[in-house]
């Protein structure tokens, strides 16, 4: 049975990842951290085994710690981590450098899966969006993403790992052909560039559309989350799946399984 400790237990996708591992009796929900108020942290349930602001104290209990609090709990949750050589999901975005560097460090102790969505349907349209920039290496690409209201980041995470993708099959880095802003006396558009445009509006889960567009015909790829359950039921596959893992930084590709590139080791 592998145990789980959940960082960020108050925030929303903490709580529908709680809801996830109970409806699984396969599992075993450790405890979980919060450092809010004791009402934010009674919404783990009464089942939870273990809470407590005490990252340390849970983290030598668990086999895998799944953390969707906030970037700026990121290097306390891989310090515990590493001290307790336990593996960890991080799916917290809006990510630094240094969190990315940090992240880095702690996969040459342990097992890290860091990742902008753990949706399993993402990170199939990540795979086709690879293939596709690939195969048409001077098709235009617009990435829009759609979210509700409250999400401050933009463009999204997802939409920023999906345009990554299709810079990487072309043999790119994202910067080098990330499309400016528009602008009416702005240069004409180079081929082969990766715009982005995002929508905040009411209560939307998440959507992402990837256009490639070429002379004469377009590929549109779409995906679109109808519920936060989603990305809980990922998150779930994800901790299970990196429990016992070698030291390594991993994606949800690796999760996806046959066709994935494997680990990327520091």
């Amino acid at each position: 049975m592998v145990r789980i400790g959940v960082v960020g237990s108050g925030g929303r996708m903490g709580k529908a990842i709680i809801a996830a591992l109970h409806k699984d009796k396969s599992l075993h929900l450790q405890g979980v951290v919060e450092r809010g108020d004791a009402h934010e942290r009674g919404a783990a349930g009464p089942s939870v085994a273990r809470v407590t602001s005490e990252l340390d104290v849970l983290a030598v209990e668990c086999d895998v710690l799944v953390d969707f609090s906030h970037a700026d709990a990121v290097p306390a949750t891989l310090a515990a981590a590493r001290r307790a050589r336990v593996a960890v999901v991080i799916g917290t975005t809006g990510l630094s450098a240094a969190d990315h560097a940090a992240i880095d460090a702690a996969a040459r102790d342990i097992a890290v899966l860091q990742t902008a969505n753990t949706s399993v349907g993402v990170a199939v349209l990540a795979r086709l969006v690879a293939n596709a920039a690939a195969a048409l290496p001077d098709w235009d690409i617009d990435i829009v993403d759609l979210h509700h209201r409250g999400k401050r980041d933009a463009p999204s995470g997802t939409a920023l790992a999906l345009g990554a993708a299709a810079a990487a099959a072309r043999g790119l880095a994202l910067a080098d052909v990330r499309l400016p802003s528009h602008s009416a006396d702005g240069p004409v558009r180079p081929r082969g560039t990766v715009g982005f445009a995002s929508l905040r509006a009411g209560s939307t889960a998440g959507d992402h559309m990837v256009l490639f567009a070429g002379d004469g015909e377009r590929i549109e790829l779409h995906h679109r989350a109808e519920s936060r359950d989603i990305f809980a039921a990922g998150a779930v596959r994800a901790a299970v799946w990196l429990a016992g893992r070698p030291p390594g930084r991993y994606t949800m590709d690796d999760v996806l399984g046959p066709g994935a590139a494997g680990p990327t080791r520091p």
